[in-house]
């Protein structure tokens, strides 16, 4: 099975200080044909403008990963917890059992740009958890990185699910291929740029669901950068 979800498909939040495109329902925009992907409840692409953000408030019961793609993004939490994230930056915050935090562009003059991906975990009632990794370009370029795993593989974070989040940069004659399980489920989301994904052809805010798939090829990219999500199955 494939399903495309183009980028003006997604819900879409205007707010002044905040922009955002949903992948899935949240918040007040609710698609019964898009609520999740298996594990994978949430992709929201989010640009904050300088010197706003989101003010304390907490969640429970869910991996939350957020991907920074350009600018600057300040986060505290009741764990103790306080960085400020920047473009190659990729946070794991585990809810567990419940977690306050906040996240503020710190910048004056500069919006941040940033993904946020939440993920259930494989079980409720967990301890809290977090953890930060800066990502270099050049370990993306023509392949695909494991960046969150549920094993904490080849460097990644480690998140609370059997669940893989890749993330490559594809250009020119650079392409990947990746064996799949055709009993686990997989989804594409294009970040920026393009590329052909099998024998389609996605932009950036495009998504590919796919299940009972055995292989995944990524060719023909232009300026693509590429987030792929190996989830469990039904």
């Amino acid at each position: 099975m494939q399903q495309i979800r183009r980028a003006q498909e997604r819900g879409h939040a205007r707010l002044g200080w905040l922009e955002s495109f949903h992948s899935f329902s949240f918040g007040s925009y609710y698609d019964p044909r898009h609520i999740e992907f298996g594990a994978l409840r949430v992709i929201n692409e989010d640009r904050v403008q300088a010197g706003t953000g989101f003010g304390e408030h907490g969640h429970r019961d869910m991996e939350i990963i957020s991907y920074v793609l350009d600018g600057e993004l300040a986060h505290k939490d009741s764990l103790g917890n306080g960085s400020t994230l920047r473009a190659g930056d990729v946070q794991r915050m585990s809810a567990g059992t419940g977690v306050m935090h906040s996240e503020f562009n710190p910048s004056r003059e500069r919006p941040v740009h940033f993904l946020q991906i939440w993920i259930r975990p494989h079980t409720t009632g967990l301890a809290p958890g977090y953890e930060q990794r800066h990502v270099e370009r050049r370990q993306l370029r023509g392949r695909l990185c494991r960046i969150v795993d549920g094993q904490g593989r080849d460097g990644a974070l480690r998140m609370q699910q059997d669940a893989t989040l890749y993330a490559g940069l594809f250009d020119s004659g650079e392409q990947a291929e990746l064996p799949l399980d055709p009993a686990r489920r997989t989804y594409v989301h294009v970040v920026r740029g393009s590329l052909q994904v099998d024998s389609l052809e996605l932009q950036a805010g495009d998504a590919l669901a796919l299940r009972q798939a055995s292989r995944l090829l990524l060719r023909h990219g232009r300026d693509a950068e590429v987030l792929v999500f190996d989830l469990p199955g039904d």
